[in-house]
């Protein structure tokens, strides 16, 4: 990949345009005919879901026609006391059976005759054991094995509703699937059940009421509580179980949504469904994307005007390309002689008017170029020393002044040795900060120093906040910026101990690979960060962070020195201690 770019790189700019262009053309076509394709997707998702959607409405239509059909069925049959009677009496002479079944049969075939022309069997089943089935091609199985069954069973649960149900084919002598609605047979006196009424309707003929709305990649199923697809145009689903069909039909009842897009027997599809309260049942359309898509889309003929329309653009953008860039890659062969990073090669101003302009500009260029880079370094070299000279200025006359007094004091007192001490420790600070040195000293240089303001400061104020040093011994020779930490002690005394009288300063200096890290860590208030900042701005009190000129140089002189990977930062936490992190790059 690397030789790739690198090809690419030491190319001539006409080649580089020209991929370019050629890139943007070819990404251009892409992302349109991408674009192109899902808007097309999009709206044919509508569209298809809005017209299916219809389709489902009439689909539900026919289902209720059925549905109305059984409950006429249920009505008829709870109203005839002939049937009644056979359900409920027992055997008599054979005259008054023969009477009772008679009645029965002929008022079972009046209503089989007001259903038309739907293929419904109907059969009843009293409590005395008593059964009649209409067609015995709908069941030819025994009274005992019917009132056995899940189906009655599960009718008795509910006696006030009609109740349908999917039965398999071998089960009650049939060859053939069948949807069962079931209705408990009650007493309109004393509303006790005397017997359970069975309408049947083969699976095959309860399709054809929305097979005619099907096709290849169009599917309908209809699928109960439990998840199991109890009717569709493929045979091969029904009496399965799909957890992912139900799940997505019972989300469109819940969310109201249109269609759904998911994938379903590995096939990326679009469901639009309906909950049937009559049936129980949901009602479920499933639309296969890719099959219906690659019927409206041909992506042979979109692929070729595609290349067609590329092709036509590149060879064009050759061409412009080529006439524009004649010029300057005059002017890249004039200049293909200059060496790389002398400021000084000027161009000779020859050739055409755009390369003559071209020349003069650059060696415009280089003039400003060069005073820029003059004044830059002046600057620099400057500000550096302005840094330091403001640090070195730390040691001002009322420190002089406090320390003196104390000196005085310690005299008057009789502290000879410790004010001799003192002096001394006054003597060897100023001349390491006010004395014209070098900009860096070793680390043991600096530990000396600071040694030396702790030492005053504690003859100052007392020896309430004591100095520990935790130093590695191979970090002592490291070269530092000079004053880097006498600062962030400074802070430390005046700063961290305001309502805290007594506590403990650690310095600690350790070396990790090529990187020196000193820490500056107090138990002292500590303070809230985002607080502090805002603080800032109105107090002259709060706790100075990066704001005094001390702290702020020390920072910016080490990003001045050694780069954006190297600096201050400040973690603290109220009450319990701040910590001043600095990270320098190895150095002796």
């Amino acid at each position: 990949m690397g030789a790739w770019v690198k090809k690419i790189t030491d190319q001539s700019l006409f080649t580089k345009m020209f991929i370019v262009m050629v890139v943007s053309i070819i990404s251009v076509t892409i992302l349109t005919s991408w674009v192109t394709v899902q808007m097309s997707q999009k709206l044919f998702v509508q569209t298809f879901s809005i017209t299916n959607s219809k389709i489902i409405n009439q689909i539900k239509t026919g289902l209720d026609a059925i549905h109305y059909s059984n409950i006429n069925i249920a009505i008829s049959v709870a109203q005839s006391g002939a049937i009644r009677s056979f359900l409920t009496e027992g055997d008599t002479d054979s005259l008054t059976n023969f009477k009772t079944n008679f009645s029965m049969s002929d008022q079972m075939k009046r209503i089989q005759s007001g259903i038309g022309a739907k293929n419904i069997g109907i059969s009843v089943l009293g409590m005395n054991g008593r059964s009649y089935v209409s067609d015995v091609t709908y069941w030819s199985g025994s009274s005992k094995e019917l009132q056995n069954s899940p189906i009655t069973q599960e009718t008795w649960k509910q006696p006030g509703r009609i109740m349908y149900s999917f039965m398999r084919a071998g089960t009650w002598g049939s060859n053939e699937d069948r949807l069962v609605a079931t209705k408990a047979l009650l007493s309109s006196e004393s509303k006790e059940g005397y017997g359970s009424l069975y309408m049947m309707i083969r699976e095959s003929d309860f399709k054809k009421i929305y097979a005619s709305f099907t096709s290849q990649g169009n599917d309908v199923m209809i699928l109960n509580q439990n998840g199991l697809i109890v009717s569709s145009n493929r045979e091969d689903l029904i009496g399965t179980i799909s957890e992912e069909l139900l799940s997505s039909a019972k989300l469109a009842q819940q969310s109201q949504a249109t269609s759904q897009e998911m994938t379903l027997f590995n096939h990326d599809v679009i469901v639009l469904a309906d909950y049937l309260p009559m049936y129980d049942f949901y009602l479920v359309n499933v639309i296969d994307k890719q099959m219906t898509l690659g019927q409206m889309l041909n992506r042979k003929a979109l692929f070729m005007i595609g290349a067609g329309i590329v092709l036509t653009a590149v060879l064009v953008v050759y061409f412009i390309t080529r006439r524009v860039t004649r010029s300057l890659r005059t002017l890249v062969m004039k200049m293909s002689n200059i060496t790389k990073k002398n400021f000084l090669n000027y161009m000779a101003v020859t050739g055409s008017y755009e390369t003559r302009e071209l020349s003069n500009a650059y060696n415009y260029m280089l003039d400003e170029l060069n005073d820029y880079i003059i004044q830059l370094v002046e600057t620099q070299q400057e500000q550096r020393k302005a840094e330091l000279a403001a640090l070195q200025q730390q040691i001002n006359p009322h420190f002089l002044y406090n320390t003196l007094t104390s000196v005085n004091i310690l005299v008057q007192q009789g502290s000879k040795e410790k004010a001799t001490d003192t002096i001394h420790a006054l003597i060897s600070l100023l001349q390491n900060t006010i004395s014209n040195v070098k900009d860096t000293i070793s680390v043991e240089q600096e530990l000396l120093n600071l040694k030396h303001y702790v030492f005053i400061n504690q003859v100052r104020y007392g020896n309430g906040i004591k100095v520990d040093y935790f130093v590695s011994p191979d970090c002592l020779k490291s070269q530092v910026p000079k004053l880097m930490l006498q600062p962030f002690i400074e802070n430390a005394f005046f700063h961290a101990f305001n309502k805290k009288t007594t506590g403990y300063i650690y310095v600690i200096i350790t070396k990790e690979g090529d990187t020196l890290h000193c820490e500056i860590v107090d138990n002292g208030d500590g303070m809230d960060l985002a607080e502090a900042k805002s603080e800032q701005r109105t107090s002259t009190s709060a706790r100075q962070l990066f704001t005094g000129i001390g702290i702020r140089n020390v920072h910016d002189r080490i990003l001045l020195l050694y780069g954006e990977k190297y600096g201050v930062s400040i973690t603290s936490t109220l009450g319990q201690g701040t910590k001043i992190a600095i990270s320098l790059p190895w150095r002796t």
